[in-house]
C-alpha cells in the first residue's frame, strides 16, 4: 500500500542555491509540488536543468532557505535516511549517468539496489516489465556504449520509473525520441501520478510536453531571473 504525504511532496521555500557550487542564480526559489501534481519547468541550459534537478534531491548546498522531500529537510537527515529517501525519486538526467564498469541492467537496477533493501530478484523482475513497455526487447545486458541512443534512451525510461518513485525529474528525454515511446512515457506518467507520485519534467522547447498539456498543473521558467511560474492550469 503506498503511503500518502500529507502537504507537498516537494517544497522549495525561499531556497538560495549556492552558485559557486551549482551555477544557479543566487535568488530565492520557491515552488510547491503536490501528490499527483506534474510541473513543466522550462530551462533553455541543460546545465542548469541538472543543476536543479540536483537541487530538489537535496545535492545543492544553500546559502538561505530550505528544500523539503515528503515534509522532510534534506539538510537535517543523516547518511541512511538520505539514502532511503533518494530511493523513491526517478530520475532522467542529460548528465553521463552510464557507468561503463557495469553492465546496463546492473545500472539499471543499481540505484534500487543501493537505497532500498528489496529482494534482486523483485527488482529485476520489475525491471524486465518495465523493459517491455518501454519497447526494449528484454533486459539490456550488454555495456551502455554498444546499445544506441535510442536503446539508452528506454533503459533511461526504465531507470527513472523503477521502484513506483514518488518523486519523477524528467530532463527533457523525449526531445529527439522515436514516436513510438512517447505514449507509453505519457502513460507511465499517469500512472505514477494517479498512485499520488509528483512530477517535474524540464523541457528545452515546447514541442513534445504540448501533447499532454491538458495534463500539467503549472508552467515555471528557468533562467537568470530565478524560477519564476508563468502559467497556473
Amino acid at each position: 500500500m503506498e503511503t500518502r504525504t500529507v502537504g507537498p511532496l516537494l517544497e522549495l521555500n525561499k531556497a538560495v542555491p549556492s552558485f559557486e557550487e551549482s551555477g544557479l542564480p543566487p535568488l530565492p526559489f520557491s515552488m510547491k509540488l503536490m501528490p499527483g501534481d506534474c510541473v513543466v519547468v522550462e530551462a533553455r541550459s541543460a546545465s542548469r536543468a541538472t543543476m536543479f534537478a540536483d537541487l530538489c534531491c537535496g545535492l545543492v548546498p544553500l546559502e538561505e532557505g530550505a528544500v523539503k522531500f515528503m515534509g522532510l529537510d534534506w539538510a537535517e537527515l543523516h547518511d541512511r535516511e538520505l539514502n532511503a529517501l533518494r530511493g523513491r525519486i526517478g530520475r532522467m538526467t542529460r548528465r553521463p549517468s552510464w557507468p561503463e564498469f557495469l553492465n546496463t541492467h546492473l545500472a539499471i537496477t543499481l540505484q534500487q539496489l543501493h537505497h532500498t533493501n528489496r529482494p534482486l530478484d523483485e527488482v529485476v523482475a520489475e525491471a524486465a516489465r518495465l523493459g517491455e513497455l518501454f519497447g526494449l526487447p528484454g533486459l539490456p545486458v550488454l555495456p551502455p556504449s554498444r546499445l544506441s541512443d535510442v536503446d539508452l534512451l528506454r533503459a533511461g525510461c526504465v531507470r527513472a520509473f523503477m521502484g513506483r518513485p514518488r518523486l519523477l525529474l524528467l530532463e527533457d528525454p523525449l526531445e529527439a525520441s522515436p514516436v513510438d515511446l512517447l505514449n507509453p512515457f505519457l502513460s507511465a506518467i499517469t500512472e505514477a501520478r494517479d498512485r499520488g507520485a509528483g512530477v517535474i519534467w524540464l523541457v528545452r522547447g515546447n514541442a513534445v510536453w504540448q501533447g499532454y498539456r491538458q495534463g500539467i498543473t503549472s508552467l515555471w521558467r528557468l533562467a537568470d531571473d530565478g524560477l519564476v511560474e508563468v502559467r497556473t492550469a
